[in-house]
């Protein structure tokens, strides 16, 4: 979606910087990181393991919104930040490519294989270190 549309829904709204938030999220983050360390990659973690990793770069994300001074309420919206604020193009169709299988193992039941959830862990973990080192 669109920063614009999200806007207009009241999906996104501006607030005051919060330094203890950031700080909050960011730890939030690095826990699920640690976290997912203690679930083995198998046929039967596959999928939550995914799902936690991914939590761990939507709360990077919602820290690095606070910073610029906005609230996202819906994941759908860290699209167009992605995208439309923080000019991250390519980025911005990599989450919601993540997005959209996270969406699918929560909401649909879907089912990671060892194998895909291991390179899409890998891509979380990348473009969650390259979120952090340029805009937090």
């Amino acid at each position: 979606m669109n920063w614009y549309d999200c806007k207009m829904k009241g999906l996104v709204k501006e607030i005051q910087i919060d330094e203890e938030l950031i700080k909050s999220l960011i730890e939030q983050s690095e826990k699920k990181l640690i976290t997912s360390k203690f679930l083995p990659l198998n046929k039967d973690t596959a999928s939550t393991k995914f799902s936690v990793v991914y939590d761990s770069l939507r709360e990077i994300l919602e820290a690095i919104a606070v910073k610029k001074g906005f609230k996202i309420y819906n994941h759908d919206c860290f699209f167009g930040f992605l995208k439309e604020i923080l000019k991250l193009e390519k980025e911005s169709f990599d989450f919601d490519n993540l997005r959209k299988i996270r969406n699918s193992i929560n909401y649909y039941g879907k089912d990671l294989s060892i194998e895909n959830a291991k390179q899409l862990i890998g891509e979380i973990k990348k473009l969650r270190i390259e979120l952090i080192k340029k805009h937090l």
